[in-house]
C-alpha cells in the first residue's frame, strides 16, 4: 500500500489570477512571474497613468502661460486686444490720439494682468490634476468637495474685505483706471500714484504723506492725468468795466499761448468766457485753457501770474482796492501806449 506522493515542483511557478486582466496576462507570460504580473496594476499601471496626468497638466499649463505671454508681449507692441483696452479706446468717438497713451504704461499694465492670469491658470490646471491623482489612488473626492466647499464659504465670509479688495484691483488694471505716475483723486487721499497692486494703492500727497488704499474702499476715481486737462482761473474785477477787463485778461492770456516754454503744453488757446457769476464784491470773470495732462499745472500757475500782473499794471487792482478800502489813498496808473496801465 505504499503509495507514492506526488509533490509539486519547486522549480514551477504558480499561475497568475489575472482576472481578465490583458496586461496582467501579457506581463505573466513575458516575464512568467504570478506576483509581479497581478501587481502591475500597482506597480505599472497606477505610476503611469500619475505620470500621464502630470504629463498632460505641465503641458496644458505651459501651453496656456505662452498664450498669456504673447497676449501681453501684443499688446507692450501697440495691437491691444479688446478686453485690456480701457473703454475710453473701445468707443471711436472717444478714441484719443496716437500717442496719448505712454507705452511703458500700458506694458506694467498688461503685465501685472498677466502676472495674475498665470497665476490662476497654474492653480486651475494643478487643481485638477490633484483632483484626479487622488481618484486614480481610490480617493473618495466627495467628502474632499464637500469639505472645500464649506471651507471655501467660511473663508469667504472671513476675508470678504480681502476678495472685495483683489476682484476691485483686477478690475482697476484691465479698465485702466490709474497708473504709476498719475496724479488722482481718491476721496481723503489725493496726489501721485507711487504703486499699484491687486490689493493696496500707494499715493503720496502734496504734503509728502504716504497713503496705503485699499482698492476695495475706492469707491470714486479721479484722474488728472489721462488726456487732456482744462485750466480754470476766476479772478474777481470788482465793479470794473467788463469788457475793459476781459480785453486786459485776453491780451495776457495770448501771452500765455505764445510762451515758447509753454507752448507745446497747450491744446487749444486761451479763452476768456466772461461773467461768471457776481459777488457783493462785484463781477467774477473765468478764463480758460485746455492743456496736456502733464503742463496742466505749469501752465496754470503761469496764466494765473500774468492775469494778476495784467489786472494790476491796468489798474483795476487798484480800484478793487479803493473800494474795499475807501479811507486809503490808491494811486492809479496811467495807460501806456499799450492800452494797459504801467506798474503800480
Amino acid at each position: 500500500m505504499s503509495a507514492a506522493l506526488s509533490l509539486p515542483d519547486p522549480s514551477a511557478s504558480p499561475s497568475a489570477d489575472c482576472k481578465g486582466s490583458t496586461s496582467c496576462e501579457w506581463l505573466y507570460d513575458t516575464t512568467g512571474s504570478a506576483w509581479f504580473a497581478e501587481g502591475s496594476y500597482w506597480i505599472l499601471l497606477k505610476p503611469l497613468r500619475v505620470v500621464l496626468i502630470l504629463a498632460v497638466a505641465f503641458a496644458a499649463r505651459w501651453a496656456l502661460h505662452r498664450t498669456i505671454n504673447r497676449l501681453v508681449r501684443t499688446t507692450t507692441e501697440g495691437a491691444v486686444p479688446t478686453l485690456l483696452r480701457p473703454l475710453r479706446e473701445r468707443v471711436p468717438s472717444a478714441a484719443p490720439e496716437d500717442g496719448d497713451f505712454v507705452p511703458e504704461r500700458r506694458r506694467q499694465r498688461a503685465e501685472a494682468i498677466g502676472s495674475v492670469l498665470r497665476s490662476t491658470v497654474s492653480a486651475f490646471v494643478f487643481g485638477i490634476a490633484l483632483l484626479m491623482i487622488l481618484r486614480e489612488f481610490s480617493f473618495d473626492l466627495a467628502p474632499l468637495l464637500a469639505s472645500a466647499g464649506i471651507a471655501g464659504v467660511a473663508l469667504g465670509f472671513g476675508a470678504q474685505s480681502l476678495v472685495k479688495d483683489l476682484i476691485a484691483g483686477l478690475f482697476m488694471l484691465v479698465e485702466d483706471q490709474y497708473g504709476v505716475g498719475d496724479t488722482v483723486d481718491l476721496g481723503e487721499a489725493t496726489g501721485v500714484v507711487e504703486a499699484v497692486g491687486l490689493r493696496v494703492t500707494t499715493v503720496r500727497d502734496g504734503r509728502g504723506v504716504l497713503w496705503y488704499i485699499r482698492n476695495g474702499e475706492i469707491i470714486r476715481v479721479g484722474n488728472k492725468s489721462q488726456g487732456w486737462a482744462l485750466v480754470v482761473v476766476d479772478l474777481p474785477i470788482g465793479f470794473a468795466g467788463t469788457e475793459e477787463a476781459s480785453a486786459v485778461l485776453r491780451t495776457a492770456a495770448a501771452a500765455v499761448a505764445m510762451d515758447p516754454d509753454l507752448a507745446p503744453e497747450i491744446v487749444e488757446p486761451p479763452e476768456v468766457l466772461g461773467v461768471e457769476q457776481m459777488t457783493v464784491e462785484g463781477a467774477v470773470i473765468r478764463t480758460v485753457v485746455k492743456t496736456t495732462a502733464d503742463g496742466q499745472f505749469a501752465v496754470g500757475r503761469e496764466l494765473r501770474r500774468r492775469l494778476a500782473e495784467a489786472l494790476e499794471n491796468s489798474g483795476i487792482t487798484a480800484r478793487i482796492a479803493a473800494r474795499l478800502y475807501p479811507g486809503v489813498t490808491v494811486r492809479v496808473p496811467e495807460a501806456d501806449g499799450t492800452g494797459q496801465g504801467g506798474a503800480t
